[in-house]
């Protein structure tokens, strides 16, 4: 485990959408059974390889410019609640400084209700809203999928209910456009999700560059270049 002032990676998902083990596996197992479901069960999640969340990451990250640690999230699918259960007790994480958000699919997105747990409780909700950082496409899809998410003007006598609170910025999916979450650099890096859907990657690290690459079908020629050159490790 990290120490206070250094960086870390935390994976809190690397399955897939349905995540593993999958459900239709065990309620209707094959003959013989699929052994990496199967063996998703032998162990307790937090020791089990084969037990895999949404695919996200948290990068614990040690300020110089403040001296402060900050926590910025890649992501919050269907299984959040259960990464954060799971691992952000394990690795006494705090809190969630910035979230990266790179598609609007639901094993990127569903989860953003549930960040109300890890922000300061406030019956009126008068606490900081939390950055996210996402594309104009997703930024109408949040619109659509969590309208109750989306700040929008109080009307007169309306309850004050007790819901996630964020503050939504628009990135652009140009690797020429960085931006910066929590005083962090990030490039976004634009992949195929299928040809007709593109989602982010995001470039980013100081001493030692990182490439994170969560739904990718096919890299661009522009952003494979911008990767090399930079000389990130994926």
């Amino acid at each position: 485990m990290a120490t206070e002032m250094e960086s870390a990676l935390i994976f809190l998902g690397t399955g897939s959408s349905g995540s593993v083990p999958s459900m239709s596996c065990l309620i209707e197992p094959s003959d013989p059974p699929c052994s990496v479901c199967t063996q998703s069960l032998s162990l307790p999640p937090q020791s089990n390889p084969n037990y895999r969340c949404n695919t996200s990451l948290l990068i614990k990250y040690y300020s110089q410019t403040d001296a402060t640690q900050k926590y910025i999230l890649i992501d919050a699918g269907k299984t959040f609640r259960e990464s954060v259960l799971r691992w952000f007790v394990f690795h006494r994480i705090p809190r969630v400084d910035s979230i990266l958000l790179t598609h609007d699919h639901a094993d990127a997105i569903l989860g953003l209700d549930d960040i109300r747990a890890v922000q300061p409780f406030s019956p009126t909700n008068d606490i900081d809203p939390t950055p996210v950082y996402l594309t104009q496409r997703s930024m109408e899809r949040m619109e659509t999928v969590f309208p109750y998410l989306v700040k929008k003007k109080q009307k007169e006598g309306q309850e004050i209910r007790r819901v996630a609170q964020f503050c939504w910025n628009i990135v652009a999916e140009d690797c020429n456009q960085p931006f910066f979450a929590s005083g962090l650099k990030l490039i976004p890096l634009p992949v195929m999700h299928g040809e007709d859907y593109i989602c982010l990657g995001f470039l980013f690290g100081n001493k030692d560059r990182v490439a994170y690459l969560s739904d990718v079908s096919r890299i661009p020629a522009s952003t494979e270049y911008v990767i090399s050159k930079n000389g990130a490790g994926q």
